[in-house]
């Protein structure tokens, strides 16, 4: 910890305050997004996929807990490109609080599954920074955590930088089911967790991967949009 303290010192990440990497004023400022049906990205009443947008291969849902700026941008970028991986943990913990507001925790024992990165990319990172917060959200609420359920087949070019287009045709084929993951009920709701919703292609292809085998009704949620 004193390394880490010293290369990423427990400054805010946007107004530089000593003690955190997200000061609780910084997370106070960002207000909750307008929840969004994940296949029209119009509003929803508590992100339900609209009668008219459901399909059998579409997300039932999506939960973003905070718009995609600010202190929570920055926290997320660091995760990514500066391995600083403790961040993860608090940016769970805020997250953790803001979801408790939420009717989405009631879900009865869902299972959350993080979105996983290719083997090899991981080891170059050193960690899954999706699965280091899904680990902590779903042991805190109870929930079944199942991050080895989904399998990265390939390496793709890094979403980032990438249109709406390129990134629905780069991500296609990439995640597969672990045929060793058994669960139970066709009725479970399964979470699949991300850190950004951007276009939505990861999660849609995910989604569309899981429900080609189950029937379950599958929710997105995402730290921001």
């Amino acid at each position: 910890m004193a390394i880490l303290d010293f290369v990423f010192p427990r400054k805010c990440l946007h107004c530089s305050k000593e003690g955190s990497y997200l000061c609780d004023r910084c997370v106070s400022n960002l207000r909750e997004p307008l929840q969004v049906c994940p296949v029209c990205e119009r509003f929803s009443i508590k992100g339900k996929t609209h009668s008219r947008c459901i399909s059998l291969s579409s997300l039932n849902g999506l939960l973003s807990v905070w718009p995609y700026r600010g202190i929570v941008r920055k926290a997320l970028i660091a995760l990514k490109y500066k391995f600083a991986s403790e961040i993860a943990n608090e940016v769970s913990d805020n997250l953790i609080k803001r979801l408790s507001k939420f009717s989405f925790i009631d879900l009865e024992r869902p299972i959350l599954i993080p979105i996983p990165l290719h083997p090899l990319r991981k080891n170059w990172r050193g960690f899954n920074q999706t699965e280091i917060m899904g680990k902590i959200i779903a042991y805190r609420f109870n929930w079944r955590f199942e991050p080895a359920f989904l399998v990265r087949k390939i390496i793709i070019t890094p979403q980032t930088g990438l249109g709406k287009i390129e990134r629905k045709e780069n991500i296609k084929g990439v995640f597969g089911i672990n045929p060793t993951r058994i669960f139970g009920s066709k009725y479970t709701t399964l979470i699949l967790f991300d850190d950004v919703w951007t276009t939505g292609s990861t999660l849609k292809e995910a989604a569309a991967v899981i429900k080609e085998k189950y029937q379950n009704p599958v929710w997105g949620l995402t730290v921001a949009r």
